[in-house]
Order: C-alpha cells, then structure tokens, then sequence
C-alpha cells in the first residue's frame, strides 16, 4: 500500500478513548444529537420513505435497524435508510476548508455497524471522531469543485469507522480504506444543474458503501494496492495532496471545528439568512424595490439567470438557492422546514422578490473566507431609502456555536413530531452520557415513531 493509505490506517489503529479530551467527547456527543434530530426531522420526507420501503425488502444476520420504524434490515441498507433521513433537510452539519463536506453523513454508517454489533458508547465516541477526522482532512487536502463529490470523503471516514468498531486490525483497515476509495469516486454531478433527490441521498449511499467496504475486508476480501498514490489511484482522479496533522498530541480535533446550522438549508445561505433576518424589521416587503447580496465565491453559482437556482421548483433547488432563502428570511421572518413545501414555491411574493436579486462576488469576502462566511445585504426600497446588514458568522458556526440547551431545543423540534416525549428525555440523557452506555442498541431502541406510518403498517401486515 502506499504512504498516504498506510498513514490512514496507522491513525485509526491507535487512536483510543482514553487518549481523547473530554471537550472533544462532548463535542461528538453534540454532533450525534444533530444528527440524530435532523434524521427524525426528515423521517416523514418523500426519498426518505422510498429508502425505508428499500430497507425493509433485505434481512441482516446480524440486523441493523431503521430508526423511526425500527425496522430490521442489513447494515448497509440501514446506513442507507438512516443516512437518508439525516440529510434529507440539509439541516445537519457542514465542515468548510479547501473543500466542503458534511461529516455527519458518515454518522449512519457507524450507527448501522454498532447497531449489529452491540457496540458500546465509548467506541461509538471514537468512531464518530474518527470519521470526522478523516472526513474534514479530505477536505483540507482536497480543492473545492474538482469534480469528486464530498461524500466521498465521508465514505472514507464512515467506512474506517466502521472498520475500527469491528475490531479490524491493521492489514484489513488498510483493504478497508482500498475498498472504499477505488470503486467508489463520485461525481459532483450531484450538486450540479437541476438537482434531484439524489441531492440527499448522496450521504446515504456513500455511508452504505462504507458499511460495505468494511465488512468485505473483515471477511478477507483484499483491496486493490496503492489505491491513493497508485497510478490510476485517487491522485491521479483529482490531484496529489498531503494529509494535515491529524487530531490529537497537540493537534486539534477537527470535529470540535464543525459547524452546525441554524436553517435546513445550505451552508452558504446561512449567513445570507442571518443577514436578511437583521434587516427585516426595518422594511415591509412590498416597499421593496431591490435586493443586492455580496458573498465570496459561491456567487459564482448564480451567473446563469437559466439555473434552476433562481427559479427553484423542488425542495432541493430552494434549499440550495440563496435568493429564495433571502426571500423567505424577509417576507416570513424564518427559514424552516416548511419553507419548502409546494405552496411557499409557489407564492408569487417570493417570485417577485427573488427577480429583483442579485448576488455578487466581493474579493475581499473570498480573502476571510473559510475563517469567516462573509455576507452584506443592501435593500433599496421604493422610496430610494437604503437598508444594510452584514454578518460574518452564522449562529453555529464554532465562533457563534450553540449552546448544549440550544442543541437540544433543535432536537426536540425535530423529533418531536415522530418521538414520544418520554422518549426524548430518555435518549437526550443516555446521549449525553454516551460513554456508560454498555450496548447503543438499548439507546437506538428508543428511536421508535409515536405513530403509525404507512411504511410500518404495510411491514406489519407482511408479518
């Protein structure tokens, strides 16, 4: 294997609990209570249903389950169903540095592969903090829009993850980390052009994928050699890179610097939100006349006036059109949830408004950018009187971050619409004390919907 896979490999063989800070644990717990939220907020969500009808047609020896239905199904089809409802949002966290990605999306996989396991809470902790580890340093090696999606990144994290819960030792974490990389590259297409709901599926596939990976080297299937470095490796797919210091002696933990997100809506209209909420009280809607939106290189996505972007008709393009959440920030007063469904898409003031936008490019944002998330709103109003706001860090972002009360706030939203409150004290408890649980499964159990969906219905009646 060549030196950057062994590198790999070598980490996640020793890193261990005990070597690990008590922030950085606690900030694993914060991230798997996100994730865990924005995966029940999602529950009810078209792709979401389709991936737990998918689920529910395989059987697993061991099982995972699909939380919500509690469904039992393969590993790989649970990191699938879950992963599905964990993004299905776009609510769950973002990392930025040369590249993006959402480490998050790994978190199904580890969860499916404990799941079967019984793993308990401490190895739940490093898995989680491995995954994000290897995750964000792909994204502090790899150059943004290169044509290799994010996900990737994550299936790598998840997949080394998944290898570490099982105990694999160095030889089968090196076929791991082969058998994710090589036949599983993929395309930024995802994010390009009219998007689709494969959008939000991407995570979930490449976490299913890493469940894969690992559990084929653990049953002895070698990986191809040099799968970084090689001729036709993943060098030659992108471009040569060097790992930065991992976490740990001295090196700080790259998921104590993710981020989370205030809005279920891309990392880079949350601070555009931020900025058109501050001005919102000082304008009524219809006495605006323009609406100009300075922001760093991302502005560059909304130079065709022909992109689905400025005329958004699903959930994903809107989530993923700055000028529709400045709309909705301004005329709703919030970005939520509903912000999405077919009648807010619809709604001719948010038309109008998204036609008198524009976004522009501003060098000196692209300088401060990944450190800040610049954005600067001007409003001119009909009267030619002018209104301005400008933000430089979302609430989330680790220089505004939540507070542990306002994680769990974000989860009780979320969740409670499919948990029983009893259930959500219970796993917001266990969750927080992570590290004495004996068995995830007595904690993952309690994810199970406070009603009957049609999903869990049709499986009852099969049985």
């Amino acid at each position: 294997m060549d030196k950057s896979t062994e590198a790999l490999a070598a980490y996640a063989d020793k890193l261990r609990f005990e070597d690990i800070p008590q922030d950085v644990l606690h900030s694993a717990k914060c991230k798997l209570i996100d994730a865990l939220g924005c995966a029940m907020g999602g529950y009810d969500t078209g792709l979401c249903r389709i991936a737990r009808a998918m689920a529910s047609a395989s059987t697993g020896r061991p099982a995972a389950r699909v939380l919500g239905s509690q469904t039992p199904t393969t590993p790989q089809m649970a990191a699938f169903a879950n992963g599905t409802m964990v993004h299905a949002l776009d609510f769950n966290d973002v990392y930025m540095s040369q590249s993006t990605c959402h480490p998050s999306d790994a978190v199904s996989g580890i969860l499916a592969t404990a799941d079967a396991l019984g793993a308990n809470g401490k190895s739940l902790l490093v898995a989680t903090i491995l995954s994000y580890e290897i995750s964000c340093n792909f994204a502090d090696a790899m150059p943004r829009e290169q044509g290799i999606d994010n996900t990737f990144y994550c299936l790598v994290g998840s997949a080394v993850a998944s290898a570490k819960l099982m105990g694999l030792d160095f030889a089968r974490l090196l076929n791991t980390i082969a058998l994710a990389i090589v036949p599983n590259v993929a395309l930024e297409q995802t994010r390009t052009g009219a998007l689709s709901m494969w959008k939000n599926g991407a995570g979930a596939n490449a976490a299913r994928n890493a469940v894969f990976a690992a559990e084929a080297a653990r049953a002895g299937i070698t990986g191809p050699d040099a799968p970084i470095e090689g001729k036709w490796g993943l060098w030659n797919a992108g471009q040569p890179f060097e790992w930065a210091p991992f976490g740990g002696h001295g090196a700080p933990y790259r998921i104590a610097q993710t981020n989370l997100k205030r809005f279920p809506a891309v990392a880079h209209g949350q601070s555009p939100i931020t900025a058109a909420l501050q001005l919102r009280d000082q304008l009524r809607v219809e006495d605006i006349d323009a609406i100009s939106i300075d922001s760093y290189w991302v502005a560059r996505r909304f130079e065709d006036p022909r992109s689905p972007l400025w005329t958004p008709a699903t959930h994903e393009a809107a989530g993923n059109s700055i000028p529709y959440l400045v709309a909705v920030a301004l005329a709703h007063g919030d970005v939520t949830e509903q912000s999405f469904v077919a009648e807010r898409l619809a709604d001719p003031v948010l038309k109008a408004l998204v036609g008198k936008t524009s976004i522009r490019e501003d060098p000196s944002f692209n300088a401060s950018y990944p450190q800040e998330w610049p954005c600067r709103i001007e409003i001119t109003l009909k009267s030619g009187a002018r209104r301005v706001a400008e933000t430089r860090y979302f609430k989330g972002h680790t220089k505004a971050p939540l507070s542990d009360s306002e994680v769990e706030a974000k989860f009780r939203q979320l969740a409670g619409p499919v948990l029983a409150e009893a259930d959500i004290r219970e796993i917001l408890a266990r969750l927080w004390e992570l590290q004495a649980v004996a068995d995830i499964r007595t904690v993952l159990r309690l994810f199970a919907t406070s009603h009957c969906p049609d999903d869990a219905r049709e499986e009852s009646a099969r049985a």
